[in-house]
């Protein structure tokens, strides 16, 4: 399980450290793509499995499928490690995220994300000031 957060910058060529944890949870081949709320997610590649899975079961007939979908995918690409333990990050992931400099990276369950710095902090704060109405909201799935 992936917990915790972090805070780590990219390089100008689009290369990140990784906490070390993450790392080996990920393994050496892994799948970064476009996530919700301007972020990126990277999946281990048994979690994007199972996912790809749901997500070749939503039905293919429904305009909000086929756009999830594709928003989705289309944004995916598998990647590896380089020697010094980083990730060299698409250009077109890194503009869809805002990544620049400063960059927060998250533990969420079975998944990692990676934030920039300025659009966490902001999401994180409107976040805390509604966090206790969401809870309520959560009761209803036996949380």
């Amino acid at each position: 399980m992936f917990m915790g957060e972090f805070q780590h910058s990219i390089d100008e060529k689009g290369r990140m450290i990784i906490p070390a944890k993450f790392r080996d949870l990920l393994g050496t081949s892994f799948v970064v793509t476009r996530g919700l709320d301007q972020c990126l997610f990277v999946y281990p590649l048994q979690e994007w499995e199972v996912l790809e899975q749901k997500l070749k079961a939503l039905p293919l007939m429904k305009s909000d499928a086929r756009a999830f979908t594709r928003f989705f995918f289309s944004g995916a690409t598998e990647c590896e490690w380089d020697k010094q333990g980083r990730v060299n990050l698409p250009a077109n992931l890194r503009q869809y995220a805002k990544l620049e400099k400063d960059c927060v990276v998250l533990g969420v369950s079975n998944r990692v994300e990676i934030w920039s710095k300025d659009t966490w902090e902001q999401y994180f704060q409107q976040s805390e000031d509604t966090f206790n109405e969401i809870a309520e909201k959560l009761v209803d799935f036996d949380f």
